[in-house]
């Protein structure tokens, strides 16, 4: 089986498994406990900590441990309408569902919530915000880079903007890191969310960046854990592994970068040869992402064809293959719904080949051909 679903998750790499083991088998301290075993997981949080944050050029004191991504945004979302009860709240239309649903079930105590349109080719512009909604918007949540196109946003520019207009600004960077730079200090932004099992870490544990001038409420209270801001007993073993595939990530960025690009403009001149309509094509995007479509060809009877052939890819983000409807957004792109409902995403990682990039467009040059000819014989 060949796995082209890195967006979705990546593998555990053995060095951080190594690095983890121990904590998940002779290491049994709380990092509360004032003795030996205690104190020896404390640290070992707080070292993995500073990885975390030379990872995004963050102070460690900025980085909060949480169980997922989509915490990481609830708690940043929530607990800045706790903290700020007159907020309005912007996203762009092409967020993950994390951020997107918490922002809008806001609306329904009392809160002023705005979705933002992109463009054709999936780029947010600070210039479509229009003026009504630049006046009163407080917070704004961008993606760095969108799962499914790859497109990747002008985080800096939003940023300034932002900044300019008093506004609180968020990104979740989740599908950023490891793969481009990712500069929290460098950017100036309020806040960013990361998570671990995209860059070879264990799933379970990821970070909430925030800048410690943003006054926000405890998401989960206790015993005070992370500043007060995510109470309850580390998952140590699991912060460990994050700690050491961020170290990994930092040191890799560029050659990982190259071997994929090499490999995508491969994928992607077989698939327009093919016939196929790569979408953001003009968008700088990821370099391993790939989003794609075949006119007249449903997506979910080619992504099952290929997975019988021993290839794993995916419709779209994770969080929604099980889900009927076509990416939310490609329709915020403007894109036929037919077209949309085709759509295809490979996104390769680090051990992905020549050879498998290869026998992949063989094996898809087959499956096109095959439903093609089926449905002109339904036609």
């Amino acid at each position: 089986m060949i796995y082209f679903d890195n967006n979705a998750t990546t593998s555990l790499h053995p060095e951080v498994l190594k690095e983890m083991l121990p904590f998940l088998t002779t290491q049994q301290g709380n990092p509360a406990s004032n003795h030996t075993f205690g104190r020896k997981a404390h640290t070992a949080i707080e070292e993995a900590r500073e990885k975390v944050a030379d990872s995004v050029n963050a102070h460690p004191s900025q980085v909060i441990f949480t169980s997922s991504g989509t915490e990481s945004n609830n708690t940043i979302i929530n607990g800045i309408a706790k903290a700020y009860s007159n907020s309005h709240f912007g996203y762009s239309s092409i967020e993950h569902p994390c951020v997107s649903e918490p922002i809008k079930s806001l609306a329904y105590q009392g809160f002023k919530t705005t979705e933002i349109p992109v463009n054709s080719e999936g780029m947010f512009h600070v210039a479509d915000v229009n003026e009504e909604t630049k006046k009163s918007l407080t917070f704004l949540s961008v993606m760095m880079a969108n799962n499914e196109t790859g497109v990747i946003q002008n985080i800096a520019e939003i940023a300034d903007w932002a900044k300019k207009n008093d506004i609180q600004f968020h990104t979740d960077a989740v599908q950023a890191l490891g793969k481009i730079k990712v500069d929290f200090e460098g950017l100036d932004i309020d806040a960013m969310t990361i998570s671990s099992h995209k860059i070879y870490g264990p799933q379970g544990i990821a970070a909430l960046i925030v800048n410690k001038k943003i006054d926000l409420f405890p998401h989960m209270q206790g015993g005070g854990q992370e500043r007060g801001l995510r109470s309850g007993t580390e998952n140590i073993a699991a912060i460990i592994g994050f700690g050491k595939a961020c170290e990994r990530s930092s040191q890799n960025i560029v050659t990982f970068s190259e071997k994929v690009k090499h490999l995508n403009s491969i994928l992607e001149k077989a698939l327009f040869d093919l016939g196929a309509v790569i979408f953001c094509k003009k968008s700088h995007r990821l370099s391993n992402t790939t989003f794609f479509s075949f006119k007249n060809i449903d997506g979910s009877t080619l992504l099952t064809a290929l997975d019988r052939k021993g290839f794993a890819i995916a419709s779209g983000s994770a969080c929604s293959s099980k889900s009927s409807e076509p990416s939310h957004v490609l329709l915020s792109m403007g894109v036929d719904l037919d077209l949309a409902q085709g759509a295809l995403r490979v996104s390769l990682g680090l051990e992905s080949t020549e050879n498998e990039i290869n026998d992949f467009i063989e094996t898809l040059k087959d499956e096109v051909n095959r439903l093609k000819q089926l449905t002109a014989v339904a036609a």
